[in-house]
């Protein structure tokens, strides 16, 4: 699907590591060249003919994200630097304010590093207690296990979407609607779910959405932190300085703009905000539901060819996304990530930034294989033909 779009897959490539970055397509990788070469200004603080393109382009991408995820004002939109960024500045930001000695945040041990170390900081610093959401056989989460870990203590659920693991779907509008309920906030940790699924915020109604431009066709070092406008209104800007205040006279006297702007300080990622806008516009046409479809029956196909293969573990065969997780028998995981390299096969090996759900699993690191629509059946084709011959393999790695 689309392939023809990204200049990378011209090449002799199999790229099969989405979940860690997508490729980019040619509209965007044109929409950032257009910025630097044709109006390459400031935003927000000039007042000449290319200043006021930049001020529109940018703020065109916002509008495109505030459409994109169904938030209800411009003002819920704030560029970061990505899922990391957005993540840190709601910890640090919001909750660092309300937290007190013993209140509860509720994660699960199969979450990624940026949804996990800014939390224990907090509870570090706070006094606040760590807990995590039981998952069941298959490392999923579920409606009731949430309902079994909450207590009256509890403040925060902070959950993934998908998993970059074991690529589990949560039922996070459920498990928002029972969190409210009790009086509990929710952080949605969407890096791997907004590029592969329609996401509504109003629908899902949580708290506050953190994802990335990079693994959605967009450009590194830009992403966004949704919150509720009353919510964000209570954010402390982590950074201050130029563009985000209206006046400072002395210490005592400093005044903010209003939001977004004062939570973006300083001279953002123009070229990623509007190339990420491009990216956003190309997803579209292409439609999520499209997207989310075809992942499906590409997993399932990759799924079905590689449960062929003896001396593969496969952790997570039942998974809802396009993310697979496996090892070869007695082979360790980066040996052979380094083999498929020399056929041009790009997969990902280690921990993945998952480093306590190896308590849950058993297994320290794995080979992932992580799909985007403009991966094939051929491409899974090559990968499998690749791992069926496990002497073949040992033989590459002397």
């Amino acid at each position: 699907m689309n392939i023809e779009d990204f200049p990378m897959l011209k090449e002799d490539l199999i790229y099969l590591d989405n979940g860690a970055t997508t490729l980019k397509p040619q509209c965007v990788i044109d929409k950032i060249k257009e910025y630097y070469e044709t109006y390459s200004a400031n935003a927000h603080r000039g007042d000449y003919d290319i200043s006021f393109k930049v001020d529109m382009e940018y703020e065109k991408s916002r509008e495109t994200v505030r459409n994109f995820i169904n938030a209800p004002y411009k003002e819920n939109i704030i560029f970061t630097s990505g899922t990391t960024e957005s993540l840190n500045m709601i910890a640090n930001g919001f909750f660092k304010n309300i937290i007190e000695q013993n209140d509860e945040i509720l994660i699960t041990k199969s979450e990624h590093a940026s949804n996990v170390l800014p939390w224990f900081r907090l509870a570090n610093e706070c006094g606040a207690i760590m807990k995590y959401i039981p998952l069941e056989s298959h490392h999923y989460v579920t409606l009731e296990n949430v309902k079994k870990a909450v207590t009256p203590n509890t403040k925060i659920i902070a959950l993934a979407g998908i998993t970059n693991v074991i690529g589990d779907e949560r039922p996070i509008k459920e498990i928002t609607k029972f969190a409210h309920e009790n009086d509990i906030f929710v952080v949605l940790d969407g890096a791997q779910s907004v590029p592969h699924r329609k996401t509504d915020v109003q629908d899902l109604d949580v708290d506050f959405l953190a994802f990335s431009a990079h693994k959605m066709c967009g450009p590194t070092g830009v992403g966004v932190l949704y919150g509720k406008k009353e919510l964000l209104e209570n954010i402390d800007p982590i950074n201050l300085g130029g563009g985000m205040n209206e006046s400072f006279d002395n210490p005592n006297e400093i005044y903010l703009k209003e939001l977004p702007t004062r939570l973006e300080a300083g001279t953002p990622n123009i070229a990623g905000v509007i190339g990420f806008g491009e990216a956003i516009r190309y997803l579209e046409k292409i439609g999520m539901e499209n997207i989310e479809n075809y992942e499906k029956k590409l997993r399932k196909y990759a799924i079905d060819k590689l449960l062929t293969i003896p001396h593969l573990d496969i952790i997570n065969i039942e998974s809802d996304s396009g993310i697979i997780a496996f090892n070869v028998d007695n082979i360790f995981s980066q040996d052979v990530a380094y083999y498929l390299n020399k056929y041009k096969v790009c997969v990902r090996a280690g921990n993945h930034c998952a480093k306590i759900l190896k308590k849950e699993v058993g297994v320290t690191n794995s080979l992932r294989v992580s799909l985007y629509f403009y991966n094939t059946e051929s491409d899974i084709d090559a990968l499998v033909e690749l791992l069926e011959n496990k002497e073949h393999i040992e033989r590459e790695m002397l």
